[in-house]
């Protein structure tokens, strides 16, 4: 758990106030943590992948594949016993 001393404005103090009372939280942390995770959805926490990987993955996906089949084709066909 990281703590952190964090200043809010009288508004922001009366929004954690209320999520406190309707959703039967007991500390202003509890009010903050469920804040983060409901916004979660709306904010894009994935690193967006750069366009030189993004070109490397397209050549990999054009290149040549092999389709195996089961794992008993692959043992066949690779020597694996």
């Amino acid at each position: 758990m990281v703590k952190a001393i964090v200043e809010i404005d009288k508004e922001a103090n009366k929004i954690l106030n209320h999520l406190k009372v309707e959703y039967n939280l007991k500390t202003k942390s509890e009010a903050i943590n469920f804040m983060a995770q409901q916004l979660k959805q709306f904010i894009r926490t994935e690193p967006e992948v750069r366009p030189e990987y993004w070109k490397k993955l397209m050549k990999i996906h054009k290149g040549k594949h092999t389709m195996i089949g089961s794992i008993e084709d692959f043992k066949k066909r690779y020597g694996r016993k």
